[in-house]
């Protein structure tokens, strides 16, 4: 099956949180690692985020780097319902970049034409166990021309694409800070019962951004 090659991105804390028990994130990593990220989107084709991540953080997803990059990624919302309202910076932004929604076939059908009425792209694809089927979502963006696409998250999605096998890349920013378990996980449930069951990575780089730390896995077949 055709699909993108996924590099998934966290940036969390010692522990492999991503924010407070209230949603703070901004900032976990410092200024140089917050670069990196930016240079990864740079070089990918499409940035993909869970529709509570974009709820959340109500992000622009474009590559700010310097000098600019030659195109901006596709934006990417993973939102099986097409909930996500028609506004925010991902539209106030589409003049620079393609938004793309993708959602079950099933879906809402009112919702999406909402929007694609605001200028997003939109694609239906078949339901998995916990929203949308990650295989199918990944064909549907090789549809789209994506070779290669960087996860940022949330937590849930993250979780989705790991137990679907089909992350071939981690890039994992780690912030030298402790948040403790009421911290909103990095990675959500992988309902895992034996450790012969996780996945096994090969850490293929590490580095120090300032007091911040970045590892480069690849998955161990």
């Amino acid at each position: 099956m055709n699909r993108p090659h996924v590099t998934l991105k966290l940036a969390t804390s010692l522990d492999g949180r991503i924010a407070t028990a209230a949603g703070e994130s901004r900032w976990i990593t410092g200024e140089a690692a917050r670069a990196q990220v930016q240079k990864l989107r740079a070089e990918t084709h499409a940035v993909m985020i869970g529709v509570g991540t974009a709820r959340a953080d109500d992000p622009e997803l474009l590559a700010r780097t310097d000098p600019p990059p030659r195109r901006q990624p596709i934006r990417v919302v993973l939102d099986t319902e097409f909930s996500f309202s028609p506004s925010g910076r991902l539209f106030d932004s589409l003049d620079r970049a393609t938004l793309l929604i993708i959602g079950a076939a099933d879906g809402d059908k009112s919702r999406r034409e909402a929007l694609e009425a605001a200028g997003a792209r939109t694609a239906g694809v078949s339901r998995g166990p916990v929203g949308i089927d990650a295989e199918a979502a990944l064909v549907a963006l090789w549809d789209h021309g994506v070779e290669r696409v960087l996860c940022e998250g949330g937590g849930q999605l993250a979780a989705s694409l790991l137990v679907a096998e089909v992350v071939d890349r981690l890039e994992w920013f780690r912030a030298p800070i402790v948040l403790g378990a009421e911290g909103r996980p990095g990675v959500g449930p992988l309902a895992l019962t034996q450790l012969s069951q996780a996945s096994r990575w090969r850490r293929v780089a590490l580095r120090e951004l300032g007091p911040d730390i970045w590892e480069s896995y690849e998955r161990v077949s």
